[in-house]
């Protein structure tokens, strides 16, 4: 599955969320490809879900056709790892 981990601007907060999204991955043994990326440029990626702050869903809504899974504290791994666990059960 390909995850898209999106911020702002792609660089400090999304690479933080990729790091928590790879360790919640681990911990429900699943495997997955983790990008971080920039809200502008979520929608020219072809992926399985985002994870993104809840203040960019609105944003995204429409403009993407992966599941959206909103996170409000990107390095806390118990918050990751429901939305995670919420990800596979709608995937799979």
């Amino acid at each position: 599955m390909k995850i898209l981990a999106v911020c702002g601007f792609g660089v400090g907060s999304s690479m933080i969320l990729k790091m928590t999204i790879q360790k919640a991955l681990k911990a429900v043994g699943k495997e997955g490809e983790v990008v971080n990326t920039t809200i502008s440029d979520a929608a020219s990626y072809k992926a399985d879900a985002i994870f993104t702050s809840p203040d960019f869903v609105g944003d995204l809504e429409g403009r993407v056709k992966a599941k959206l899974y909103p996170v409000k504290k990107y390095s806390d791994l118990d918050e990751v790892k429901g939305q995670v666990e919420k990800m596979i059960e709608e995937i799979e």
